[in-house]
């Protein structure tokens, strides 16, 4: 899952009440139902920090509630309000995740692409730039193990 530091960072995460925060504000459908149907507690995550020098993932937490109507795309004050969106019929979702730990170093996407046994994940395909994408479990043992190195 991908957030922009300046938002939402892991430290943000872990400074949270209890180390958990909703995952809120995903307005696009694909990523949407990764997390509405996909996304079951005890699921672990990658966290991913976009837009900042270097991207790459830099953390790790877990699902501690499966997708639930996004109450943010109902409230008009809120930048992430979709006037389009109806309480009775939701159309956006989010979970909560609660901080696992951090890596010591950001494992950066330059690192993820060099990787021969990452080239299919999402994240380092050229033009993939979901802010939530599954990882295989293959995938996931690569980076835990690239970010133990």
């Amino acid at each position: 899952m991908k957030s922009e530091p300046n938002e939402f960072s892991l430290d943000d995460l872990r400074n949270s009440p209890d180390g958990t925060a909703c995952w809120d504000g995903v307005r696009n459908y694909q990523a949407r139902n990764f997390m509405r149907d996909d996304m079951k507690v005890g699921d672990q995550m990658f966290y991913y920090h976009s837009r900042i020098a270097p991207v790459g993932i830099v953390g790790v937490a877990e699902i501690v509630r499966e997708g639930y109507p996004d109450h943010t795309a109902f409230d008009p004050d809120d930048p992430h309000f979709d006037p389009k969106s109806d309480p009775d019929n939701p159309r956006w979702f989010m979970v909560d995740v609660r901080f696992v730990k951090a890596f010591s170093r950001c494992l950066t996407l330059t690192e993820l692409k060099a990787c021969e046994a990452l080239e299919g994940m999402m994240v380092t395909r050229r033009g993939q730039r979901l802010s939530v994408q599954p990882v295989t479990p293959e995938e996931w043992k690569t980076v835990l193990r690239l970010a133990d190195a």
